[in-house]
């Protein structure tokens, strides 16, 4: 029997990513109660809207909806004995993902941000004549071809960029004429300019990128991960970069966030570091408020909700 949706909360935790209030007036009528809520209001709800996990919300909670697509931090097993419906907000991504890769390429191979340190220095100055480069032409191999992943092949394809791509199963998809499966790995990304991770975060994708991954790199390949922290050995990583093993990486997750002060990668000249953003846009609440509302509807009809989990 679907849960009765009385009260509906939008967790103050969604603030790491846009203001929740925006998100209760935009669900304002769609029914139930709605409203902004902090850590100790869980027990007056039945379904809430979080990007951040709490323990109550197991013993209290009917629903819960991720303003992410990842739902790592979520205890499934915890969730399934206390028939709590876990739904996330995977779908929404692709375009805004798919534009940040392909602004980090583009960085990369014009030299932008050497440009942005020499103007914060008052500098006109101008990288050697042999380094910049074009997207054109170049081979990407994007690991993982989920939304997020076929976000980014469907950008580097206009590009005119050589892609091809690693999923579970070898199905082509759009943008992708060559699709590898995970144990051809190293295949796939032995000859990439550009390596880009976006799978999520699960049992068979942590520590996935280590020494081995990186040794089967081009030299002059660099990598770009806009999935989740823990894909990557960190520590490999520096070492890999720190030996010239690979030319440089753009990241926007870290195995720690905050990355800490003193990681060495702040400090790497091919290193391009962002605040896990690239999802991030200014459109960002009306995605999740139609993927609720739909749910509420869905729900409300005692029929199978949209990205189930649990």
């Amino acid at each position: 029997m679907a849960p009765d949706i009385e009260h509906l909360g939008i967790h103050e935790s969604v603030s790491a990513v846009f203001p929740p209030e925006v998100l209760m007036q935009d669900l304002a009528d769609t029914g139930p109660t709605v409203s902004v809520v902090g850590d100790d209001e869980i027990a007056d709800l039945e379904a809430v809207v979080t990007f951040a996990h709490l323990d109550a919300y197991v013993e209290h909670l009917d629903w819960i909806h991720s303003i992410q697509a990842g739902y790592d931090r979520f205890p499934l097993d915890d969730l399934r004995e206390n028939d709590v419906l876990l739904t996330n907000s995977t779908g929404i991504h692709g375009e805004a993902v798919g534009e940040t890769v392909v602004g980090l390429m583009a960085s990369i191979a014009r030299r932008l941000f050497t440009y942005v340190e020499a103007q914060s220095d008052n500098e006109w100055d101008a990288p050697p004549w042999d380094e910049p480069f074009t997207l054109f032409g170049e081979a990407v191999c994007v690991v993982g071809l989920g939304t997020l992943g076929q976000g980014v092949a469907q950008r580097a394809a206009g590009f005119d960029m050589d892609v091809t791509g690693v999923r579970r199963t070898p199905t082509r998809v759009s943008h992708v004429p060559e699709v590898y499966t995970p144990s051809e790995l190293h295949e796939a990304i032995e000859d990439a300019r550009f390596v880009v991770l976006t799978v999520p975060l699960t049992d068979a994708t942590a520590g996935m990128f280590g020494p081995e991954e990186f040794e089967a790199m081009r030299e002059d390949a660099y990598l770009v991960n806009v999935a989740r922290g823990s894909v990557v050995q960190e520590d490999a990583l520096v070492e890999a970069l720190e030996a010239g093993n690979i030319a440089g990486a753009a990241l926007d997750v870290f195995e720690e966030e905050p990355l800490p002060r003193e990681s060495p990668l702040w400090d790497m000249d091919e290193v391009l570091v962002t605040p896990h953003v690239a999802a991030r846009k200014r459109g960002y609440y009306e995605d999740i408020a139609r993927l609720v509302r739909e749910n509420l509807r869905l729900i409300g009809a005692d029929e199978g909700p949209v990205n189930r989990i649990v």
